[in-house]
């Protein structure tokens, strides 16, 4: 454990991250272009979707990465509370921003696939609902960001917020657990063999998902580089101004 809290120290992850992000942006576009082509151009129509059943190679992935940006936000925020480590506050800060434009993807997604398969755009379904939700936390969670001068007591507020958001976060990936209704369908991706799609299908989703993650990784490595040179800036312009 020690040696994983020297990665809280700006130089040491500003080292690490340089090393990483090459690497991890090479197999983001590796996975997304091998299953993105794979699921679009190589798999079958659905008997009863369609070719509209090809969405879920973006609307899975992001719906997926959507939800689980925010509870790594939750994590890297609670590192901030307990351990006062400055990167893991500027790192649940970068990732917000990646998280929401998932959300926007899984949300746009959707309305495209239900509209010709439930006849509407949008459904006050309990996962559509909570997820819209979730989009407006994490927008309040950027504009909370912004609106406080003091970065410090801005990590402490964003924790908070970030804290009652993983409500919405957990209700939006398990709603069809907790309320066995609405239009939504099932897991496409399970632990339950049974309840996964079609091999044809299942393996160009998870390469995809993979690289969806792969790619969220990289852009959050990317942006709390820059977060943390952003604070830098701020420091030895600060420094200049009283000197």
């Amino acid at each position: 454990m020690a040696s994983f809290w020297e990665y809280a120290n700006p130089r040491k992850f500003m080292a690490t991250s340089a090393f990483l992000l090459p690497w991890t942006a090479g197999i983001a576009g590796l996975c997304l272009v091998t299953g993105l082509v794979w699921g679009f151009f190589f798999t079958p129509d659905d008997f009863r979707q369609g070719s509209t059943v090809k969405i879920i190679y973006v609307h899975v992935p992001s719906a997926i990465m959507a939800v689980n940006a925010w509870l790594m936000m939750l994590v890297a925020s609670l590192i901030w509370v307990i351990r006062r480590h400055h990167v893991s506050a500027l790192a649940a800060k970068a990732a917000a921003p990646v998280g929401m434009v998932f959300t926007v993807i899984a949300l746009a997604t959707g309305a495209l696939w239900g509209q010709p398969m439930w006849g509407t755009w949008w459904e006050w379904d309990p996962r559509l609902t909570s997820f819209l939700i979730l989009f407006l936390f994490y927008l309040g969670y950027m504009a909370l960001w912004e609106a406080i001068d003091n970065p410090d007591s801005a990590a402490d507020l964003t924790a908070v917020l970030c804290l009652v958001g993983s409500v919405f976060a957990i209700i939006s990936r398990y709603a069809l657990v907790f309320w066995n209704q609405g239009l939504h369908q099932g897991a496409t991706l399970s632990l339950d063999r049974e309840q996964n799609i079609a091999n044809v299908f299942w393996y160009p989703l998870v390469i995809t998902l993979a690289g969806f993650g792969f790619l969220f990784l990289a852009l959050v490595l990317y942006r709390t580089q820059t977060e943390i040179r952003a604070r830098r800036l701020k420091a030895l312009i600060a420094q200049e101004r009283m000197a």
